[in-house]
């Protein structure tokens, strides 16, 4: 009996529980708002608020009616920037230009500390200036009076040699008849033969001074200098990747570095950003669903917030080959940026005070 008691005792709890959440549901449902909005924020609710968006509202209906395509844009130089850097870490010694400075091919930009380096060079370069002048001597062979003071030489020997042969065999016919002994005989033979062997090598060795070098000793110092000139030209490129020279013509746009700072290739700013600014283009993003309506040397213009409604004309210069994403932002909390974009390139009539870099808003006429 107890045990039933306690079962019905619980069932009835929870039929109690289950009805109280579902009349609180139902009270919260067909309750009244707690709190009634003021009427200028019902206002804001309910305006229409056009997006900052160049081009059509996503809103809008994609009908090929619209008048102009649109996108944000960003000016740049000839040929985009150049942004220049080092390929070592070092301490910058020098920065040769500022910015707006307008630069030739090759001119020096920014020096690093090249003190080891240019002392390599100027071993490798003296090196080199003593090989070339062994090489120069073996090419010359011996001097002209060395040529004659071995070719005397060589006949002073020969005449010893004959004296002394001479004298050899008039001992030999002493000794037959008793007048000249032996031990005087094999003397005068000795003599007669060291004075034929000096004969002999000195004569080899004018011959060789009239002949000049040998052409393996000739080939083996001309690797020598090669070798000396592949270690100059080594320690002149090393020398030479702590000098960031321009690549071409054009105006500098920005520099990054001063001298005494320590700069790093494994950054991301660089050293020095060039340009060619003798003509400025604008490099817009169209949106893929707007591509079809863009074509190669439409009219187009291009506005910047800085010179208020003022336009820039000019036309469509170049399509990208490739969908790419967009890089080009206008900070508005309303802009799509997971979209698909065309690089599309303007190009400007009279760009006048536009600068490298400067956003814009630009229209292509379809």
């Amino acid at each position: 009996m107890t045990k039933s008691l306690g079962k019905l005792l619980g069932v009835a709890t929870f039929a109690l529980l289950v009805g109280t959440c579902g009349a609180q549901i139902v009270r919260n449902a067909v309750a009244e708002p707690v709190t009634t909005p003021l009427e200028p924020d019902r206002q804001n609710a309910m305006r229409d608020a056009k997006s900052t968006v160049p081009g059509r509202d996503e809103r809008d209906a994609l009908s090929p009616g619209a008048s102009w395509v649109g996108a944000n844009g960003v000016v740049e130089p000839i040929g985009r920037e150049t942004r220049l850097a080092a390929q070592v870490t070092a301490v910058v010694t020098k920065v040769r230009v500022s910015d707006g400075q307008a630069v030739k091919a090759g001119d020096l930009l920014v020096q690093l500390d090249d003190g080891a380096e240019r002392a390599a060079l100027a071993a490798a370069e003296a090196e080199v200036l003593a090989e070339k002048s062994t090489l120069s001597r073996l090419l010359k062979g011996s001097r002209g009076e060395d040529k004659e003071a071995v070719g005397q030489e060589a006949a002073a020997a020969q005449s010893r040699a004959e004296l002394s042969a001479s004298i050899a065999g008039r001992t030999e016919q002493l000794a037959k008849s008793g007048a000249a002994t032996a031990d005087e005989l094999e003397r005068a033979r000795r003599q007669a033969q060291t004075d034929r062997a000096t004969w002999l090598a000195l004569d080899a060795r004018s011959r060789a001074a009239v002949a000049g070098s040998r052409g393996e000793d000739i080939a083996v110092q001309r690797a020598r200098v090669a070798g000396a000139e592949a270690r100059a030209q080594q320690a002149l490129a090393a020398a030479e990747r702590l000098a960031v020279r321009a690549p071409h013509d054009g105006e500098v746009l920005q520099v990054n570095v001063k001298a005494g700072e320590l700069y790093t290739f494994q950054g991301t700013e660089p050293l020095v950003v060039i340009g060619d600014t003798r003509a400025l283009r604008v490099r817009m993003e169209v949106d893929e669903r707007d591509v079809g309506r863009v074509k190669v040397g439409a009219a187009a213009w291009a506005q910047a917030d800085a010179f208020g409604e003022r336009r820039f004309e000019g036309r469509v210069l170049e399509l990208a080959r490739r969908f790419g994403r967009k890089t080009v932002k206008s900070d508005s909390p309303t802009e799509k940026n997971d979209t698909r974009v065309l690089e599309v390139l303007l190009e400007l009539d009279a760009p006048g005070p536009l600068i490298p870099g400067q956003r814009v808003v630009a229209f292509v006429k379809p």
